[in-house]
Parts: C-alpha cells; structure tokens; sequence
C-alpha cells in the first residue's frame, strides 16, 4: 500500500513538473528572468504612472487590485483593452478592442484582434492561471505585418530577446475579468497589462 502511494505521489510529481516546465522550456533565459521580475515591473510601472490622467488611474488601479481566482473558463471572445505604465509617458489607456482565447493544435491561443497594436500567442497553465508567450505586431492600411510567433531560444540574430517577443502572465480574477500582465516590455513602457472582460 505504501508503495503504491509512493508511486502515486511520484507520478504526480512528475506530471506536475513536467505541465510546469512546458513554458520554461519554450521561453528565452531572458524571458525567464523577465517574468520573475513581473512584481518589480508592477511596481515600478505604477510609481511612474502616478501623474496620469484620474480616469486612467482608476481603470489601472481597478484591475490590478482586483483579486484573483482559480483560472476557470477562459476560452472565448472577450473585450480587451491595453494599459501601458511608465516609460515615454506616465501612463496611457486604450480603447476597447476585441480579444479572443481558442484553442489551437491542442493549445489555448490568446489574440488581440482589434487596433493596430495587436499580440498572439500561447498560454500555458501555470500556478492557477496561465504564463502568456506570444509576439506583438503592427496592423494597419498600407502596413500590415504578418503575425510574429514567439522567437524564444531562437532570438534573431543571437540577440537574447526580439522587440516583438512578450511575456506575461493571464490571471483571472473574482469579478469575472481577467488580466494579462506583461513586465518590461521591450519597448515604450516599463510595464504592461490587458484588461478582459466579458
């Protein structure tokens, strides 16, 4: 009996390290290090966001605070919109686009479908919610980028990161909204985060 819990405790180990590892080993060192420093990037994008206009304040501050849950159904469209922290300015609020989570190859795929700042990429389950590897581009008339994927361990030109890469961290929260947090960009803010919601 107590071998067979043995075994049991084992597998679930591995199981668990191995579902863990899956981001990790699909992320850069540099990223690795990136996401580590998400609560830094928090906070140092909120201290240089302290001049910013009372509205954009409050929606920062609203879904930031707001408190998160077990991750629970995310797949689906969602209205999203883009704060960014700190950097060029104190702080800027988006407009509402629309974001989609589906599935893809047997994965959850995360899209910013709307603007012409938009990022794609795969969630991977983690710590009751999901660690977000993904690319941003440019679409608009006359310019339109085809969708970067992730570069990862294959940074261009033996580069540690690329401009376009992002990660970040999607935690679902107990109002019914979800937020994919985004620590040092690699331009124009110090730290990003996209509001869903329903």
């Amino acid at each position: 009996m107590r071998v067979r819990k043995a075994e049991a405790a084992l597998a679930l180990l591995v199981l668990t390290c191995a579902a863990n590892a899956g981001w990790r080993e699909d992320a850069s060192p540099a990223d690795v290090q990136r996401l580590g420093q998400l609560s830094e990037a928090r906070a140092k994008g909120l201290l240089e966001a302290q001049d910013a206009k009372p509205s954009d304040h409050a929606a920062i501050t609203s879904i930031l605070q707001a408190g998160p849950v077990a991750a629970g159904r995310v797949a689906g469209t969602w209205k999203c919109r883009t704060m960014k922290l700190g950097g060029v300015t104190p702080a800027i609020v988006y407009s509402w686009f629309s974001c989609r989570i589906s599935a893809r190859g047997g994965r959850l795929y995360f899209e910013k479908l709307g603007g012409s700042q938009r990022t794609g990429g795969y969630l991977y389950p983690d710590a009751g919610g999901y660690v977000y590897l993904g690319a941003s581009y440019v679409h608009y008339n006359g310019a339109n980028e085809k969708p970067p994927a992730y570069s990862g361990t294959g940074a261009s030109v033996g580069a540690a990161q690329t401009p376009d890469d992002q990660i970040g961290r999607l935690t679902v929260t107990y109002d019914g909204r979800a937020r994919l947090e985004l620590p040092y960009p690699v331009q124009e803010s110090t730290f990003d985060v996209i509001e869903l919601k329903r």
